[in-house]
């Protein structure tokens, strides 16, 4: 049965200096927790209700698997309600990616749900790579790792100094903006990176000065912008269109 201590354990990785301290992250929620098994995540232990490791002890058989009330979980968790599984999930170290294929990167995109979002849409798009500025969202908030909805299992995020990365890249870089090229009539290259800003301060001078292409999404109506998880995947979709 889960301790005291490990209770503890888990209500500190909720924070963000505890989750740098301990080198470790929580995947909460029973889909999350499952999309673990085949990956290469290094799993420390899975807490979960004794029917939830009855019905998953096969995928699970590779971890250390611990039995826990849902009251105890739901204790510890950082849901209101958790419904089965909390995992303790050691942090993968993370290079800058090489320039292959398609990468996005962001530039100021402090709300965990959007940066997760954006995660989940990389995945539906086959993209691996984000590369983020040092004041993005935790891609270890568990906010974050929840609107992934498991896709932070198969996408990289590597936070960094983004102005310095973009600065030593020789491929294209098309930086969403209110005023640019129109997505639906650039001719995207198949290596080259999307560089997304935040909704309140767009891509930053740092950052802006690497962009070789100016983009936007062309506007039919009144509103003001677009959320960048959303302004990101119509781009994407204009670009994987484009490429086929």
């Amino acid at each position: 049965m889960i301790t005291k201590n490990q209770i503890k354990l888990l209500r500190a990785l909720g924070q963000k200096k505890q989750r740098k301290a301990e080198g470790l992250f929580l995947v909460e929620g029973e889909k999350n927790v499952l999309e673990l098994a085949g990956t290469q995540l290094k799993v420390q232990q899975v807490f979960g209700t004794a029917e939830f490791l009855a019905e998953h002890s096969k995928a699970l058989s590779q971890y250390t698997c611990i039995e826990a009330s849902l009251n105890d979980l739901t204790k510890a968790s950082t849901l209101v309600s958790n419904n089965a599984a909390v995992a303790v999930v050691e942090m993968p170290s993370t290079d800058a990616p090489v320039t292959e294929g398609l990468i996005i990167a962001l530039d100021g995109v402090s709300d965990p749900g959007n940066l997760g979002t954006i995660i989940r849409i990389a995945d539906w798009y086959g993209i691996k790579h984000i590369v983020a500025s040092t004041d993005c969202a935790d891609p270890y908030n568990p906010k974050t790792i929840r609107a992934t909805m498991g896709s932070f299992a198969r996408v990289q995020v590597t936070l960094l100094d983004l102005a310095s990365y973009l600065s030593n890249v020789t491929i294209p870089v098309y930086g969403a903006y209110l005023e640019g090229e129109n997505v639906h009539t650039t001719e995207f290259q198949s290596q080259a990176i999307l560089l997304m800003g935040s909704e309140s301060h767009g891509v930053r001078p740092e950052a802006s000065k690497y962009v070789t292409d100016k983009i936007t999404i062309p506007a039919f109506g009144g509103a003001e912008s677009l959320n960048v998880a959303m302004a990101t995947g119509i781009i994407l979709d204009n670009i994987k269109r484009q490429q086929g």
